[in-house]
This record gives structure tokens, C-alpha cells and sequence, in this order.
């Protein structure tokens, strides 16, 4: 693993470097005082020499930044969490603020951690702070031209009702109906004064392509070769990019000069939902974000309303809770590996291979949690149930053709599941892929990102560890149980394309290790309590706020929570890996040919719900 030579002098604590902080910039900094609330804030003016100061002390890796609007006071207030990746320390808070009237502005941070980038633009985007240096400051989830910053305490939608629920006309009377109905047709758009579709110009394109420099001027090179630069589109609507995504690619002949990820399409302002809900409520929103891999999103957001709360957890609920992430992050793998595949032109064989075990998991978590895919199984101190006694499918008018009703006991069922079905499937995808002449041809060498560029752009997951960084938030933070069971952070150290796979199979192979340590728990919990204290459908955290994650299968996930005393978050904000993870999309991509654009996108592993919220 490449490291500068700075983090040599990364200091154990956040409090440490608060301290020495607060000796080099006496007039800049101060600690945050307000109730429940961390780490320090910084003069705008001192922000990005503060930033610095923060990563020659070994800081290097940049989780989070999340913008905050306290209308009430005037302000809008940008918060930063960052860690140090050699010694798993930190995480150092430091925040600034900016009046919200007129035009906020603060420094770019990109110059000092380029994983800034795309979280800087969806600040701009969503709460109107302008970050001056920022080398593509311009919206990214909106369309260039959307009226306002919808992020805002005070911007409302055409059908806006209350800023919290349950709305008072619906509970606790019971009365339900859909709010368009109370807006005659023609009155559900909202404009902007002074607008008039008439004579609107859309500007979205225009600003997309601002400073791309698309030229038909012959490009460098061969003299014999005459080739020129032009700009393609791949997507929205293309079988390559795993939903509706688009990247703009600048070409030299077929030789990637540039690519900018263009995404949003799917975009429903899931933050601004998450505020309006009540803690509990947002549980099911969770779901649908990475909705390959619910259970690992619902643990990454328990855990976070646990650290505000200060809820406890029972034993055999961490061993349950262990056992749903850790087979969720099979699935995800194997699927990620299928598709990858799919991608590379082995069209639908390898994901058929990795459905068929697949469907033995979803079967577990249907049978436990109700649901295959949005399981809505965690719960603030618990789980929701314990795992039934017996897995069992009832006849029923959708499955009466067949004859063969299953009845297993559910022990059983998980034994053999995890010690032979899941170990034969890993090895067989290893047997007929890892050797291919086609996919190492496809992959080796490709997508290269060196590890001081991986920590650098704030990559984590898969995507970090194949770049030789033991980085894995289960052991640096040991949140659960994690601290208490047997296994290794599975590594790669070439930081391409295959290792990027290869890493995938490595982790199925430790997600197995640590699963047949959680069926001797399960043994010994039986009949335990899965639950701490009494449910309850409303919560009201004390104020303050938190920042919690969780080592989900795509990479870090993680939430950043404001409490103001009541049931609903003040702020909701999730760190999405999927969306971080393709900052450096761009970086991957220069110099290499068109498809291997869509081998690189498929060794990221990225799931549009979760990218667009």
C-alpha cells in the first residue's frame, strides 16, 4: 500500500487534533458548544487552510460532507467528517457556516480531497451553497435550470402539505386520500414568477456540455491516422450502465480523453422525504435505496438512530443482524459478478448461476422478515422477529401446479446452506470465470486506480480494497459484533478491473467464515430476547447530532442525523458508496477504448436507486 509520508504523523484523536488545531489558528476555529453536537467550527475564510492542516496530520480520506439548513437562525451550515485510513482513526468534525440569504459561498475542498467533488455539487444543488474554486461546480441530481434548492426548510413542492408526518388530516382520524386530489388540473405545477412555458428554452444540455470543448479538429497523433475528438452519450437508456445513467465521453478516434457521469434520472429527493417521516417510518425508505442489499442498508441506519438514542442491543439480535447482512453481501457479490459478465458480453448464463443461489437467501429473508427484497427488518435496539422454526412454503392458487411443498427446519436449512450450497456456488463461479482467457483479457489491466488516488477520491468498499488499502469499516469502527468474531479484510493490490472481481469472490469466501461462526450463536442465543425494551412506533432522540456507518457490500454507507428533540429528523443525509464511488469514474477511464467504459462501470458495482435517492 502506497501512503504519503504525512501519516506518519496522524494523531490518535480527534480531540488531539482539535487541540493542535486551535494553537495554529487561534482566531479561526472554536468548539462546537450546541447540545449534543461534535468537532469544531471553522471561519469560511480559514476553511480550506484549516482542510489542509487537517490532512498533513494523516487525515486523508474525506467520508462525508453534508450541508445543514438552520432557517431559523440564518444559516446554512456545511459539516465534514474525516478520517485516517493507516491508523482507522478519527473521524475529525469540522464545520463552517454561511448566512443562507444572498449567495452562501464557501471554498472548494476538492483541491484537498478530490472525493469533495460530487458531494460539493449535490450541497449546490439541493441547499444553494456555492463553493468557489470547484473546478465543475453545477447541479447534479436536478436539471440545470430547476428553480430553487429543494433541500431548503422553506422550498415546497405543488403538493406540499406539512413539514412533518403523520399529517394531521390523515391521523389519527384515519382519513386517507391522495393529496393531488385538492388541486384542480393546471394547478399542480408550480413555476417560478416571471417563467412562462411558452417561451422556456430548455438549458440543461447547454450546461451539461459547458467546458467539455467539443471539437472536429483533427486530434494529436498518428499523422497517418487522421482521427477527430467527438463527444458521445452512453445512456440514460443503454443496457450497459445498470439503470438510467449516462456518461459524456470525449473521444480521440475510440480513445477515452474524457468521461463525465451525468445521473439524477432517478432522482426523488429521498432526504427530504427522510425528514418529513418520523425515525421509525424512514426504516422502509432504507430499503430502497441499494435494493439489492436491504438488510445491510437497515442496519447502517439503526445503528446510526442507536448512537443518538443510546439504545442497546440484545445478543441474539447482533447475531441476527450479523447473519442478514453477511448473506446479503453474498447475494450482492454474486450478482455483482453476474452482471460484470453480462456487461462483458457473456449475456445472461453467469447472472442465471448467480440468481439460483440467490433465491435461497431471499427465501430466508421472506420467510423472517416478510418481504424478499424491501425487508424493513431492523429496528432501533432489536429486530422486527426472531427466524421461524421451520421454513415452509403454504399451497396457494399461485403455486398449486406443483406438488412439492417445502417444510424444512429453518437450522437446518441455514446449515446447509452456508456450509455447502453458498462454498460449492463461490467455488463454481471462481472455477469457470477467475481462469478465462476472455475475462482476464477484458479485465487485467483495465480501470487501474492506484491506492493514494482510491483514498484520495474517497472510494471505499470493494473498490478501495482492490486498490491494496485494508480499509473495511467493520474493523476500523467494530460496530455489532464484528470485534468479536474470526475473519480477515480480504485485499487485492493492483487496483484494476479484475482484482476488483477477484476481491468480490475473496470477500464471499470471509462473509462464509463469519457466517458459520453465527450459526454457533444462533445455537447458543435460542429463545433470547431480540429486543431491548419496549417497541415503540414514535421515538424523540435527545437534540444533537450523529454520524454513523456501516461496511455495506458496495462500500461505506452511511448517515448523517440531526435531532432537534422531536420525532422527525431535523437533518437526513446518507453518504451513498454507490454515488461516491464514481467520482473517480473519470480517472479510471482516460486512455482506455470504449468498452472497457463498460467493464470499469461493472467492476464499480453501482445500483441507481441508491446513486440518485
Amino acid at each position: 500500500m502506497t501512503t504519503p509520508s504525512t501519516e506518519d504523523k496522524t494523531l490518535d484523536t480527534a480531540a488531539q487534533v482539535q487541540q493542535e488545531l486551535s494553537e495554529r489558528f487561534p482566531d479561526a476555529i472554536m468548539p462546537d458548544t450546541r447540545e449534543g453536537y461534535t468537532g469544531f467550527i471553522v471561519k469560511p475564510e480559514k476553511l480550506l487552510e484549516v482542510a489542509r492542516a487537517v490532512k498533513e496530520m494523516g487525515f486523508d480520506y474525506l467520508s462525508n460532507a453534508a450541508a445543514v439548513d438552520y432557517v431559523d437562525d440564518g444559516k446554512l451550515e456545511m459539516v465534514y467528517h474525516v478520517y485516517s485510513v493507516r491508523h482507522e482513526a478519527g473521524p475529525v468534525v469540522f464545520k463552517a457556516q454561511v448566512p443562507r440569504d444572498g449567495e452562501p459561498t464557501l471554498p472548494s475542498l476538492v483541491s484537498v480531497w478530490p472525493g469533495a467533488d460530487f458531494q460539493e455539487r449535490e450541497a449546490w444543488d439541493l441547499m444553494g451553497i456555492r463553493f468557489e474554486g470547484h473546478p465543475n461546480l453545477k447541479r447534479i441530481l436536478l436539471w440545470e435550470g430547476f428553480h430553487g434548492h429543494p433541500l431548503r426548510k422553506d422550498w415546497h413542492e405543488p403538493y406540499y402539505e406539512a413539514d412533518t408526518k403523520p399529517f394531521k388530516s390523515r391521523h389519527p382520524n384515519g382519513k386517507r386520500y391522495r393529496a393531488e386530489e385538492g388541486n384542480p388540473f393546471g394547478r399542480n405545477v408550480q413555476y417560478p414568477p416571471g417563467f412562462s412555458p411558452d417561451d422556456w428554452t430548455p438549458e440543461a444540455d447547454a450546461a451539461l456540455y459547458a467546458g467539455i470543448g467539443i471539437s472536429h479538429l483533427p486530434a494529436d497523433g498518428d499523422e497517418d491516422i487522421r482521427t477527430e475528438r467527438i463527444v458521445v452519450n452512453m445512456g440514460p437508456q443503454h443496457p450497459s450502465t445498470h439503470g438510467v445513467f449516462r456518461m459524456i465521453v470525449t473521444l480521440n478516434g475510440e480513445t477515452v480523453e474524457d468521461l463525465e457521469p451525468v445521473m439524477g434520472y432517478l432522482h426523488r429527493n429521498h432526504e427530504k422525504i427522510g425528514e418529513r417521516n418520523t425515525y421509525l417510518q424512514n426504516m422502509p425508505y432504507t430499503d430502497r435505496l441499494d435494493y439489492i442489499t436491504s438488510m445491510s442498508n437497515n442496519l447502517a441506519y439503526a445503528i446510526t438512530v442507536e448512537k443518538l438514542i443510546g439504545a442497546e442491543v440484545p445478543e441474539r439480535a447482533e447475531w441476527l443482524r450479523v447473519l442478514m447482512v453477511e448473506l446479503t453481501r453474498i447475494v450482492n457479490h454474486i450478482w455483482a459478478i453476474g452482471f460484470l459478465l453480462n456487461d462483458l458480453g457473456a449475456f445472461y448464463t453467469p447472472a442465471l448461476y448467480a440468481m439460483n443461489e440467490r433465491e435461497l437467501v431471499l427465501d430466508v429473508f421472506e420467510a423472517t422478515a416478510g418481504s424478499r427484497m424491501m425487508c424493513n427488518y431492523m429496528r432501533f435496539g432489536g429486530v422486527v422477529r426472531d427466524l421461524p422454526a421451520r421454513l415452509r412454503t403454504v399451497k396457494t392458487v399461485a403455486n398449486e401446479v406443483s406438488e412439492k411443498i417445502r417444510d424444512y427446519d429453518m437450522m437446518e436449512f441455514l446449515e446447509k446452506l452456508i456450509r455447502e450450497r453458498l462454498p460449492r456456488a463461490v467455488d463454481e463461479l471462481d472455477r469457470y470465470l477467475t481462469g478465462s482467457e476472455i475475462v482476464i483479457e477484458r479485465l487485467q489491466g483495465v480501470g487501474i486506480l492506484p491506492p493514494d488516488m482510491a483514498i484520495a477520491y474517497s472510494a471505499s468498499g470493494p473498490v478501495l480494497r482492490a486498490s491494496g488499502v485494508p480499509y473495511d469499516v467493520r474493523r476500523a469502527d467494530g460496530y455489532s459484533i464484528y470485534d468479536e468474531l474470526d475473519w480477515d479484510v480480504a485485499v487485492r493490490y493492483n487496483g484494476d478491473a479484475y482484482d476488483r472481481y477477484l476481491l468480490r469472490l475473496d470477500e464471499c469466501r470471509q462473509s462464509l467464515r463469519i457466517l458459520d461462526q453465527v450459526l454457533d450463536g444462533l445455537r447458543e442465543t435460542e429463545g433470547q430476547p431480540i429486543f431491548q425494551g419496549k417497541p415503540s412506533e414514535k421515538i424523540k432522540p435527545p437534540p444533537g447530532e450523529v454520524y454513523g456507518r456501516a461496511e455495506n457490500p458496495k462500500g461505506e454507507l452511511g448517515f448523517y442525523i440531526v435531532s432537534n428533540g422531536t420525532p422527525n429528523p431535523w437533518r437526513y443525509h446518507i453518504r451513498a458508496p454507490s454515488f461516491i464511488n464514481l467520482t473517480a469514474l473519470s480517472e479510471m477511464c482516460k486512455g482506455h477504448k470504449v468498452a472497457d467504459i463498460v467493464a470499469i462501470l461493472g467492476s464499480i458495482d453501482i445500483v441507481l436507486g441508491e446513486v440518485d435517492r
